[in-house]
């Protein structure tokens, strides 16, 4: 006997069945009604779960020191896709990007050769993904720096990785608890215990 599903689908739902070859990059423009944050990983498209409140809270945090903190010349973009290649189009939760990687109002992704790093907040049902999957195809795509960025206690612990040119492939360059404090890419200090200070002038 099996169990009973936890939650049901409208009868009229339909599910975007993919052809033979697997979804592309283009698809995520065109097919209708897809969440809001929906990602292409190897061909399959990936529905991003509720964020938990730890996530929102360290997605506010880190936006908002990078936005603070970039050296000019250097922009801040939040959940926005970049096609890897023509299956795989995954959605970081902040990257850092020039200012003329902007690719016009109407656009919708980016292309790796432009973002500078890339930052996944983990949450349970994209661990893997946050820790083996994509990191493994942003450096082979060269994309140079990396954040994982991980709940301990209810704080964040960020795991900051640089690109082995070599190798393709990230190496660790350390674990940050309470302050992360870097000069690479650029200069940059966060508190990671202001997690739930608000920034001075919001009400």
């Amino acid at each position: 006997m099996s169990a009973a599903p936890e939650f049901e689908l409208d009868e009229q739902y339909n599910y975007p069945v993919p052809p033979p070859q697997g979804w592309t990059a283009e698809d995520l423009d065109r097919l209708p009604n897809l969440p809001r944050r929906t990602e292409l990983i190897d061909g399959s498209l990936v529905f991003m779960s509720p964020q938990t409140r730890f996530h929102m809270l360290a997605l506010r945090l880190l936006e908002g020191e990078l936005l603070a903190q970039v050296p000019e010349g250097l922009d801040v973009f939040r959940e926005f896709t970049v096609r890897l290649d023509s299956g795989n189009r995954p959605d970081p939760d902040v990257l850092v990007v020039p200012d003329g990687a902007d690719t016009g109002p109407k656009e919708t992704w980016l292309v790796p050769e432009d973002v500078i790093l890339a930052v996944e907040i983990v949450s349970k049902d994209s661990e893997r993904r946050d820790r083996e999957v994509k990191p493994r195809k942003y450096a082979a795509a060269g994309i140079p720096h990396f954040w994982r960025v991980e709940e301990n206690e209810g704080l964040p612990v960020v795991y900051v990785y640089e690109l082995d040119p070599a190798t393709s492939s990230y190496c660790l360059s350390g674990i940050y608890h309470e302050k992360l404090k870097l000069t690479v890419p650029f200069d940059i200090t966060i508190d990671l215990t202001a997690l739930h200070r608000r920034r001075p002038g919001c009400a």
